[in-house]
């Protein structure tokens, strides 16, 4: 044997052979530390913390006291890797699940939705953005310039979490004339900052509604839902076929990241400004390519070539759910200290103005479009817009257990309206980090979008029409 490319498995090679399995099994071994913690203290099961933020707060403590005492245990590029690599993951086994409804759904309602996610948007954005373009103007003299730019990430922080958040913090740090260097680091902590916001303020909401008496837990005894999917719907391929169910959905969710890459090194090669947007939205990309998936299944199955049905919501579900936990522990895991301590004031501010803005548009616009069930629509709405969808969920489902209101079905159906309405804020962000003007203009175009959505959504009060879309009716529960 050639002795020069021989190798074994021991500590010689421990960044070949353990690097990745240490990491991983660190960011499982404090998911499930997480877990207990919130299990076990009041405060933090009270309050909805999600175990895995908590997992990853006490991995990055122990981290930083690590460091303290000359020992690296969190490997940080590593955890931006995989962080970057879960929210793509994440979103192709959402988007690759069939959409099931177990409610009618008013049409208007579900486009009314999408304009809601892409006004708050287009609003964190803006005002974002114009935060840290007058922190610029007043520091940009001065030993420690804030990038003008990096008020931009606060929509992708709290609307899309960690993987964005970071995504993009590392492309304007790449750029030189966004004066930015976050280092992946400043997105993080946003995201982070914003499954708190998420769960504390979605907490206080339900306590105070409910001490004014506007809202109450509707009961789930009348409550019309299907049962949840076990995973052996009809006509699907059994669990002890040659090859395992949940490795076939593995393979779907496999597939349609292999097609996104490959759309992604196509664009990379076309020009630099396509490249620079290419990379960025690997979740985007992910997302079209499990919608062209599910659309061949379903022309197969239709023309009777393919008898059975392959894909399964339950275990997509359970795809999402661990790719989108490990996200979460890694983002946080991965924030590293020192990159951050130059832009704490933004960080504060933009934490502070976002989560207020946020609030105020979605409960006016919830009490606007969404009557017999607005309590329900905000909270899904807002964990969502600051944390992530599953925030939303466990929000709503504090007081809709048994899903009795749309919100759940009219949020599955608006994510195609969602993305449409979305797309400016994604397709200007490269743009705004080039230069100083684009970054102004670029605001005064989310200002003029986020004017359009919101005219659309009080279009009603602003033409003093009547309320021609009633929403699904919904009776308090008799006592």
């Amino acid at each position: 044997m050639d002795k020069v490319s021989s190798w074994d498995f021991t500590m010689a090679n421990y960044d070949a052979v353990w690097g990745f399995a240490v990491q991983l099994g660190l960011l499982l071994l404090f998911l499930m530390l997480g877990n207990i913690l919130r299990r076990k203290i009041p405060l933090f099961r009270s309050c909805l913390i999600p175990s895995a933020l908590l997992g990853g707060g006490v991995l990055l403590l122990v981290d930083i006291i690590c460091k303290q005492c000359g020992f690296i245990l969190v490997d940080n590029r590593l955890m931006q890797v995989i962080t970057y690599h879960c929210l793509a993951i994440g979103f192709a086994s959402m988007t690759l699940k069939t959409e099931k409804s177990s409610h009618k759904t008013n049409k208007t309602q579900v486009v009314e939705f999408g304009a809601l996610q892409g006004g708050s948007y287009m609003l964190q954005a803006f005002v974002g953005l114009g935060i840290t373009i007058v922190l610029f103007l007043l520091t940009k003299n001065g030993n420690k310039i804030i990038s003008y730019v990096c008020g931009l990430i606060l929509p992708l922080a709290y609307g899309q979490g960690p993987g964005n958040a970071l995504s993009w913090d590392i492309n304007f740090t790449n750029t030189e004339a966004a004066q930015f260097a976050g280092n992946g680091s400043f997105g993080l902590s946003l995201a982070s900052i914003g499954f708190v916001v998420a769960s504390v303020f979605g907490v206080l909401y339900i306590n105070i509604h409910k001490k004014r008496g506007g809202l109450y837990v509707r009961s789930q005894g009348c409550a019309n839902v299907t049962k949840a999917d076990n995973g052996n719907g009809h006509n699907e391929i059994p669990d002890n076929e040659s090859v395992d169910k949940f490795t076939i959905q593995a393979g779907f969710v496999a597939l349609a990241y292999a097609l996104s890459f490959g759309f992604m090194f196509l664009l990379g090669k076309l020009s630099a400004f396509t490249n620079s947007i290419a990379w960025g939205f690997n979740f985007l990309w992910a997302s079209l390519a499990a919608m062209l998936i599910k659309l061949v299944v379903k022309r197969l199955r239709k023309n009777s070539l393919m008898n059975r049905e392959y894909i399964n919501n339950y275990q997509m579900d359970r795809i999402s759910g661990f790719a989108f936990d490990l996200m979460i522990v890694a983002g946080v895991a991965a924030i590293e200290i020192n990159d951050i301590k130059n832009y704490i004031l933004p960080i504060v501010i933009l934490s502070i103005v976002g989560s207020i803005i946020t609030y105020i548009y979605i409960r006016t616009v919830a009490k606007e479009c969404f009557k017999g069930f607005e309590h329900e629509f905000f909270l899904m709405s807002f964990g969502t817009l600051t944390g992530t969808a599953s925030n939303g969920m466990i929000l709503m489902k504090e007081i809709d257990p048994g899903l009795r209101t749309p919100t759940s079905s009219l949020y599955i159906l608006s994510n195609f309206p969602a993305m449409v309405m979305i797309a400016p804020l994604l397709l200007f962000l490269g743009f705004a980090g080039s230069s100083f003007t684009n970054a102004v203009i670029a605001c005064c175009v989310f200002f003029v979008l986020w004017l359009a959505y919101t005219a659309y959504l009080f279009r009603r009060r602003i033409f003093k029409k009547k309320y021609e879309n009633k929403p699904v009716p919904v009776w308090r529960d008799e006592e």
